[in-house]
């Protein structure tokens, strides 16, 4: 069935959101494996700056449910899949095998079969899912700046996903017009990543898999933080009432 908008909606989307960069702690166990690491782990590499309270101040307006980890992704990366290179990095990846599969069983299944189960959950009531993965990134790489402030990923082969962005960033130029948005930059949506894993598992006309990036420059502070998520919430808000699937 082909998407679209209508003010007669004939099943109102269940919002989910997500935040699996959210913070850069180590936990006590792992602490010698960043011996002299905190310029790193206060990084963008260390955490996804800002992202966390842009979430949180999306599911307080949205009045919707966020699973996150304030875990640093330097110990495991909760958007990788397991066969991925960078699951752990330069700092746990020489850890045993034994360590590895501590880290996993601790950190990364819980966080992962949490959010697979409350999708499940919602879709056997027969209501469609949005889940949008909040996420930060840096302002430059290799020495160039993004042109971007605000993208959304998403699978260009899903039509939902593809209608729901259109909509939501047409709503966003409404609210604010000085902003740059862009779609699926700096990465691709359909690249490795949670809501990749999740669109195997579940039906495009069931489960929409959004990733938001924003420029981590506009949100270092919290009341940045506040803005930036009240901007995305203001802007969801009518979509989400007027999408029908």
């Amino acid at each position: 069935m082909a998407p679209s908008f209508s003010r007669h909606a004939e099943r109102i989307p269940f919002l989910l959101l997500t935040c699996e960069h959210g913070g850069r702690e180590v936990p006590p166990e792992y602490q010698h494996c960043f011996s002299g690491a905190d310029e790193i782990l206060s990084s963008h590499r260390g955490h996804d700056i800002g992202a966390l309270g842009v979430a949180h101040r999306m599911a307080s307006l949205l009045a919707a449910p966020i699973m996150f980890s304030t875990t640093t992704r330097l110990l495991i990366d909760l958007n990788r899949s397991l066969d991925q290179a960078d699951l752990f990095s330069e700092f746990t990846s020489g850890l045993s095998d034994d360590d590895h599969s501590s880290i996993l069983t601790r950190y990364y299944m819980p966080h992962r079969e949490r959010v697979s189960q409350i999708v499940e959950a919602v879709i056997n009531t027969e209501r469609p899912v949005i889940h949008v993965g909040v996420h930060s990134c840096a302002d430059r790489l290799n020495d160039c700046d993004r042109d971007l402030d605000i993208a959304l990923l998403y699978d260009e082969a899903r039509a939902h996903e593809s209608a729901l962005c259109e909509a939501w960033q047409r709503s966003l130029r409404e609210i604010n017009p000085h902003l740059r948005y862009r779609f699926n930059q700096p990465y691709r949506g359909s690249d490795d990543g949670l809501t990749t894993t999740l669109r195997q598992q579940f039906d495009a006309n069931t489960y929409l898999g959004i990733e938001i990036e924003v420029r981590q420059g506009m949100i270092i502070q919290r009341t940045e933080q506040d803005v930036v998520g009240s901007l995305l919430s203001d802007s969801l808000r009518p979509v989400l009432t007027t999408l029908r699937m």
